[in-house]
């Protein structure tokens, strides 16, 4: 069945497009010339060497590369890139120091606050000359238990200035959650907020701060952000003082840029956690410069006075990310709280106010305004947004149907997917090509991707697990702990020699771009066929009765039969009726292997702190295992719902 083409650019914007000028560069540099986006993608991947280095050029990368681009490149893992390069994060984002706006912010309670890039850099600067003057030095680890505000960003770059390694996790984790992620680190600063708001309501931290602070000996100093009390009490929290008066006698002035080696390590992030203790997945200073300057600049058309926002929290991937669009000197747009709040048209109303150019959200976000019936083209200009980014989980064709139909018609939807293990995009947007309804739109540059079948082989126009076949700078360095390396080979690499498995069941299409199915290991395996969770999930979310749903593999009778629960919106009951109508709309728009043998209303269904629904925790609470690590949770206690449930017991 042939694609449905939803959107293209035009010349004009094919033209002035940084990628077209990057395949000028690229042409201009080695002699190759490129027809179209496959072509340079080709040359991305067979010729890493060139493609690199043209990426450290074009975008003007501060720092020394050294002599060898890229050393063991067959390797996976064990492949470096620049190994002789040096370079410091905050040379490549701090470029500028004038009066134009850099960060803009705004908090679901009302505060409003702005920088300019002279106020970042001062802010900066005498944050690091207190780190400096605290005795912290390059390696060392720098916590943020902190909500999306410009402080955490002022946090990270002069940690990064010195060469400490930053950490960062969002404030709703409870005090087990944070000690099993910073405690594994050894954190020697921890930065927190007096507390945060969220739908309304004030949610503190600081009475977590004494208990979080004696699970981690290695601590010396906690400082605290009043963001909602002006002026908080600090002296039950062990080596604590407020930001502010930590900076005080510290005045603004240059910055020391310590250059570290190219894959010295710059983050800390971490998995989910919800199969066991989280797995802390270090990321190096030189691959993040290079693997973000590619996907703002290349594939999200990012130019300087910019606007770029993505909604997120600190504890996502997403935020080191946009974060990152500083490097092209784009001011970056920060929000804290909840995009429902105090209705769906905050984010679009903040969109019109601060001229936002890159819309970022999740496809969660996107399918709630479908369901909220919301039409912003009808209530909001968004004359400024060029492109809206879509992550987190699966956007489906509807999905691309409710954007160009009731949020803006002439923008670039780029739908992306990677992820905290790679710190960025293996599959995104080329903003010089069409956008193809369902589908993401191309592997992106210097990621060789394919698509294997259960015996490690390419296949076609048939479904299977994304791969990665080629090595790639923003690997991680490893797995913080994992001395032998075993956990992190285990992770990515043990299934297909040389190989990197990411854990995605997807298929590629007739337009070179890619369709995903969610989750490989969440796929459902009835009768010896395996079925993409995400394909349930479209036909039954597009019914007017339902709000939500997850489906899982139940083990029955030597096989697996499919479970669907379903959250119902308010008013309605899971009658028979609507299980036949759930049953029939999957059968005809899936195929009768889909269909669910037991289907159950359930008032919430888990998800991750960063809303993603958590199908494997389902699976374990219905097959009676417990679930190893529920403070990784938004809202644990839902996974209560799904417990001892009468209708699958028959």
């Amino acid at each position: 069945m042939a694609s449905r083409m939803m959107w293209q650019p035009g010349r004009e914007r094919i033209d002035a497009a940084n990628m077209t000028a990057f395949m000028q560069a690229a042409t201009d540099r080695w002699g190759t010339n490129f027809s179209d986006y496959a072509g340079l993608h080709a040359w991305s991947v067979n010729e890493p060497e060139k493609f690199w280095t043209t990426i450290w050029e074009f975008c003007d990368v501060v720092g020394e590369p050294g002599g060898r681009v890229v050393v063991d490149r067959e390797k996976m893992p064990g492949a470096r890139f620049f190994t002789d390069g040096r370079a410091n994060f905050d040379e490549n984002l701090l470029r500028r120091r004038d009066d134009t706006p850099d960060i803009i912010f705004r908090g679901e309670h009302g505060v409003r606050r702005d920088m300019t890039w002279r106020e970042l850099h001062d802010a900066v600067s005498r944050l690091a000359r207190a780190f400096r003057a605290e005795g912290l030095t390059a390696g060392d680890r720098v916590a943020a238990y902190m909500p999306n505000v410009p402080e955490t960003v002022v946090a990270m770059l002069a940690a990064a200035s010195i060469g400490c390694v930053f950490t960062s996790a969002s404030p709703d984790f409870g005090v087990q959650g944070v000690l099993d992620r910073f405690g594994q680190v050894a954190p020697k600063v921890l930065i927190a907020a007096d507390a945060y708001t969220y739908n309304g309501s004030v949610r503190p931290c600081l009475d977590k701060l004494p208990a979080i602070a004696a699970g981690m000996p290695s601590l010396e100093r906690v400082l605290v952000v009043p963001y909602v009390d002006p002026a908080p009490d600090v002296t039950a929290v062990p080596h604590a003082v407020t930001l502010d008066d930590y900076m005080a006698p510290h005045a603004p002035g240059g910055i020391e840029f310590t250059r570290v080696g190219f894959n010295d390590p710059l983050y800390i992030l971490y998995s989910s956690g919800t199969t066991g203790a989280p797995k802390c997945i270090v990321h190096g200073v030189g691959p993040a410069i290079l693997t973000h300057a590619k996907e703002h600049r290349l594939h999200s058309d990012v130019k300087p006075g910019d606007r770029v926002f993505w909604f997120t929290t600190c504890g996502w991937m997403m935020w080191n990310w946009t974060v990152g669009a500083l490097a092209a000197e784009a001011a970056v747009v920060l929000y804290d709280g909840s995009p429902f709040h105090p209705d769906g048209n905050v984010l679009f109303d903040y969109a019109d106010e601060a001229q936002i150019t890159l819309f970022g959200t999740s496809a969660k976000f996107i399918d709630a305004c479908g369901k909220a019936g919301l039409k912003p083209r009808e209530t909001h200009d968004l004359s400024s947004v060029k492109t809206i980014g879509s992550t987190g989980s699966v956007l489906v064709p509807e999905g691309f149907d409710y954007v160009y139909d009731n949020v803006k018609a002439d923008v670039h939807l780029a739908s992306v997917s990677g992820g905290t293990d790679l710190l960025g995009c293996f599959v995104g947007g080329n903003p010089l090509a069409p956008v193809y309804r369902g589908e993401l739109q191309a592997p992106c540059l210097g990621m060789k991707m394919d698509v294997f079948d259960e015996a490690g082989l390419p296949v076609a126009g048939e479904k299977g697990e994304l791969v990665c076949t080629r090595s790639f700078p923003s690997m991680p360095i490893g797995f913080w702990g994992d001395d032998g390396g075993e956990k992190y080979f285990n992770a990515y690499y043990a299934d297909y020699p040389n190989v990197w498995r990411h854990g995605d069941w997807v298929q590629w299409t007739e337009t070179g771009g890619m369709v995903f199915f969610g989750r490989s290991d969440a796929t459902l395996n009835s009768g010896g066929v395996r079925i993409g969770t995400a394909e349930i999930y479209r036909q039954v979310e597009q019914l007017d009765e339902i709000q939500e749903a997850i489906v899982v593999g139940q083990d029955w009778d030597n096989d697996t039969r499919v479970v669907l629960f379903v959250v119902l919106k308010d008013g309605n009951a899971l009658s028979e009726d609507l299980e036949k109508e759930i049953r029939s709309v999957i059968r005809a728009g899936a195929s009768p292997r889909h269909v669910p043998a037991r289907i159950a209303a359930v008032p919430d269904i888990p998800r991750t702190k960063s809303g993603k629904i958590v199908e494997l925790a389902v699976r374990d609470i219905v097959h009676g295992r417990p679930v190893r690590n529920r403070e990784a949770l938004a809202n644990p206690e839902a996974l209560d719902h799904f417990r001892d449930r009468p209708e699958l017991a028959a």
